[in-house]
């Protein structure tokens, strides 16, 4: 660890290190943002990550996601992404959850004592609403992945509240549940000001995810690094808050 960690001691100095090292976050979902931001987390020496996501590897996943290679096609990535995050830095203490988040989960989540903060990264409106309302009602700091879908422009990634984004219509229809259930908009958010471009109409189609209950969805293009900067820019808001608690 002391190696691997030797340059972030020169900007965070023993102290900086001692906290991340102490701290546990909990990263849901890991796909393109979800992978990159636990693997950054990993690599700045977070002491404890919890993985959670109950997928596997695609095919489809290739052109973005840190953990799909060829050779891990098939495999769940709360397996692969622990084995990877294992090599980089041994010490990291990974805790794997091949499981779908429902509201019985969430509410568990936001309540576990030993978490220092929560990395919403999973797609589903129904239940990032149901995780990101149990955190805020339990002051269990949590950040929120927004669309990386359908965006080329890296320079219109932002953070801030929820209720201060623009032209992400995730954002927006998540504004809505979050509004029907009068929850707290007043936690930060990971989102694109850029307008979303289109799916081509000969390759727009719809999915149904192995979820437990499916869940359709409208699939976006997506560009190769859009989901890693969304996820390293979440990972760098939760270290910089973990660091001046």
């Amino acid at each position: 660890m002391a190696g691997s960690c030797a340059r972030t001691e020169i900007l965070l100095g023993q102290q900086g290190l001692a906290r991340l090292a102490e701290s546990h976050v909990l990263i849901a979902g890991l796909g393109g943002v979800g992978g990159a931001c636990a693997e950054s987390l990993c690599r700045a020496g977070v002491g404890t990550l919890t993985l959670i996501d109950f997928d596997i590897v695609e095919a489809t996943d290739l052109n973005r996601q840190i953990i799909a290679l060829n050779s891990t096609l098939g495999l769940k990535k709360v397996d692969v992404l622990a084995d990877r995050l294992h090599d980089i830095n041994p010490d990291t203490v990974i805790l794997k959850r091949d499981e779908f988040i429902d509201r019985q989960k969430a509410e568990s989540i936001a309540t576990e004592s030993d978490l220092s903060f929560v990395a919403d990264c999973i797609d589903a409106i129904a239940y990032k609403t149901v995780l990101i309302d149990s955190c805020n009602k339990s002051d269990m700091p949590i950040i929120s992945s927004m669309g990386a879908g359908g965006r080329l422009d890296p320079t219109q990634v932002k953070i801030s509240r929820m209720d201060k984004t623009q032209n992400c219509a995730l954002a927006r229809e998540m504004r809505k549940q979050l509004r029907n259930i009068h929850a707290s908009m007043k936690f930060p958010v990971v989102h694109s000001t850029e307008l979303q471009i289109k799916a081509l109409p000969h390759k727009a189609v719809t999915v149904t995810d192995t979820a437990p209950a499916g869940r359709p969805r409208a699939v976006n293009g997506a560009i190769s690094y859009m989901p890693n900067i969304f996820g390293l820019m979440m990972a760098g808001h939760i270290i910089q808050t973990l660091l001046k608690s």
